[in-house]
């Protein structure tokens, strides 16, 4: 007889309040219950509306210092973009009616904070309505090491500037046991939860990221997402918690995987760690995002399903998955995305970085709580 969910865990799954023993027991019932659970939860919480972003990724350069086991974008021969190259996507993505641009790099040798603060401050000069979300908390990190000041001051600065907010990549797996292995450069699980926080106090919102499916156990998947939950019952200040597979190709660690016939994780695991980030996270953060370049487009419409109520951007340039091998495109338009929506029975809605419906060409909106 199929194991039903009990009700004293579908009770602390509705108060926010669910354990990592329970999270276990959810992964063990058969996967359509633990799909239903969170699609209730998402129901009660976000009602049917599925929101994207009309956005532009600008990686400014591929050139990095770091040692990161599964990059594939790296390339110390690359490329570096000045601000007018820079200026030059944004005024582009304008033109094709993005409200964001997202931008991210990797860590160059010989900079410091007012690089990075230069970039901010010359895209909101020309585009002051365009929202700038950019620089990881590991960027800030090295940002305030080259410059010999505090992460506080640089996240001060970089809000000067006219950054709005963060993506909250970087983060990986947050257990320092798996960043000695596939990371062992970047900031610690500490010090990238000390920089998100301080961001979140500096009222700076940030997105919250796990990239999952490597050499991490599922109790170290459960408890990143429950140290997520801690950071945002503190400060409040995560917009949303976007799940990302682990690309296995051209990459050092996908190379060992594959040499042990183990590759990307299976639809169903991941449709598993979506409807448990809905469950973990329901009453603490609202927005569970699935990466349609990760998943694919019609496994991401399946994860519609599964607890996720936003389909992310329409990116318009994405290059870090590509160079680590996902073949789902890098751009899909507006009206794409909504056709996805709309085949699933939701309701599509176009927002901003931080959950603001856009109800009009003239980029009306209305604000409401994210978190």
């Amino acid at each position: 007889m199929d194991p039903i969910i009990p009700d004293d865990i579908i009770e602390r799954a509705y108060q926010g309040r669910t354990t990592k023993e329970d999270a276990l027991f959810l992964l063990e019932v058969p996967p359509f219950k633990l799909f239903e659970l969170a699609d209730r939860l998402r129901q009660e919480t976000v009602g049917d509306t599925v929101t994207y972003v009309v956005n532009r990724n600008i990686n400014f350069t591929n050139r990095c210092i770091g040692n990161c086991g599964f990059c594939a974008f790296c390339d110390n021969t690359g490329y570096i973009l000045n601000i007018n190259e820079i200026i030059e996507k944004v005024r582009d993505a304008e033109s094709q009616g993005a409200t964001e641009v997202c931008i991210q790099g990797g860590l160059l040798p010989n900079v410091d904070i007012n690089f990075y603060t230069d970039i901010i401050r010359a895209v909101k000069t020309e585009f002051p309505h365009i929202h700038t979300h950019a620089f990881s908390p590991m960027e800030v990190y090295h940002a305030a090491k080259q410059s010999n000041i505090t992460v506080d001051e640089a996240l001060m600065r970089l809000k000067e500037a006219g950054l709005d907010t963060m993506p909250g990549t970087a983060a990986e797996i947050l257990s320092d046991r798996v960043r000695d292995i596939i990371c062992s450069g970047k900031l610690r699980t500490d010090e990238w939860v000390d920089v998100v926080t301080k961001a979140h106090q500096t009222g700076i919102n940030t997105t919250a990221t796990i990239m999952y499916g490597h050499i991490e156990t599922i109790e170290e998947r459960i408890d990143h997402i429950m140290l997520i939950r801690e950071v945002q019952k503190k400060t409040g200040g995560f917009t949303e918690f976007v799940p990302l597979t682990f690309m296995p190709y051209n990459n050092r660690i996908g190379n060992e995987m594959i040499k042990q016939g183990r590759y990307a994780t299976p639809g169903i695991q991941d449709l598993q760690l979506y409807a448990l980030a809905r469950i973990i996270l329901n009453t603490h953060i609202k927005n569970i995002q699935a990466s349609w370049v990760k998943l694919g487009k019609k496994l991401a419409q399946v994860a519609l399903f599964c607890g996720v109520n936003d389909l992310g951007g329409t990116l318009m340039e994405e290059k870090i998955s590509a160079s680590a091998g996902s073949t789902n495109g890098q751009f899909m338009s507006s009206q794409e995305l909504e056709w996805f929506i709309t085949s699933s029975g939701r309701q599509p809605l176009q927002r901003n970085t931080t959950y603001s419906p856009i109800l009009s060409n003239d980029a009306e909106q209305i604000d409401f709580k994210v978190a």
